[in-house]
């Protein structure tokens, strides 16, 4: 098995107005991975997807898919993608099952299959209702199905949990692993949420105004999170509190009642505050503060 089943190398891209979106981006996923591709609105990562599957015209860089180059085999890797890019695209006026046919007829593929995607993302009940009675989860389900349809190795899936409900959040994402666990789908998937894709990934990149920061498996990024964490602790006396913790925990910043240091292990967290009360001083609250994607972007880039 080939290490990498995409890779982007040296990819620049702007549009004609001269604006860069990505700026020498070179990805690597995995084969067999759930490739979380992490960045705000704006950062890059749709247009990366597009230039993958061919929808934009590449500018310079290379890009190769199961070890071919795009350009020389475009028809054959295409083949071997299913993606959802964005909305996704269906008949309103057709039911689920008749949406599903109209592809089928594009891919040639057996009848049968319409039936096994519609049971795999649970669409079964629905097959013969209208989508314009679908919800926007039951909808996002159907359009993954279509991706489905022709059985590809690879899925590539851009934000596929926006605008969703928690319920249908937590559908799409234990969809997306069971397609990984045991169908064997290497899955591309972007979004813009820290916590959701932490949840799913095996591994992650982070771009932002079109950079790569972070590439790496999901341990990485979770030893790079501990290591940016921090510890926060509200207190009677942030003055006193300083003083005392100043020598053994140095505190980085005071806000009003609270103190913020770095995080270092559960057992420092412990002695911290046995200190602080052996001299006197109520401690309200202790907690490690949560690393979402904006603090994590400024910890990386501050590097």
């Amino acid at each position: 098995m080939q290490s990498s089943i995409i890779e982007t190398r040296c990819l620049h891209f702007a549009f004609q107005t001269g604006h860069k979106i990505l700026d020498d981006l070179n990805l690597q996923v995995p084969a067999g991975s759930i490739y979380g591709f992490l960045g705000p609105n704006g950062a890059g990562k749709t247009t990366t997807l597009r230039l993958i599957l061919g929808l934009l015209k590449k500018q310079e860089g290379d890009i190769t898919v199961f070890g071919k180059h795009f350009q020389a085999d475009r028809l054959d890797i295409l083949a071997r993608i299913g993606s959802l890019i964005e909305q996704p695209s269906l008949y309103l006026h057709l039911t689920g099952k008749e949406n599903l046919e109209v592809v089928r007829l594009t891919y040639q593929v057996n009848k049968n299959r319409l039936d096994e995607v519609l049971q795999l993302v649970q669409l079964q009940h629905a097959a013969n209702k209208k989508v314009k009675s679908y919800s926007l989860g039951m909808k996002q389900r159907l359009a993954i199905a279509i991706a489905l349809l022709h059985d590809p190795e690879v899925l590539i899936l851009d934000e596929p949990t926006n605008g969703l409900d928690p319920s249908g959040i937590i559908e799409t994402r234990e969809l997306i692993k069971q397609l990984n666990r045991e169908y064997g789908k290497t899955i591309l998937v972007s979004s813009h949420l820290l916590a959701e894709v932490e949840k799913m990934a095996t591994h992650v990149a982070i771009i932002n105004k079109g950079k790569l920061l972070f590439q790496g498996s999901l341990q990485q990024l979770q030893n790079l999170k501990s290591k940016q964490s921090a510890i926060e602790i509200e207190v009677n006396d942030v003055e006193k509190a300083r003083l005392v913790l100043q020598e053994e925990f140095p505190v980085k910043q005071v806000n009003g009642t609270r103190l913020l240091l770095n995080y270092e292990s559960r057992e420092r967290s412990a002695q911290l505050n046995k200190l602080l009360v052996q001299q006197g001083l109520d401690v309200y609250q202790l907690a490690i503060t949560q690393n979402d994607l904006e603090n994590l972007f400024i910890q990386i880039t501050a590097q």
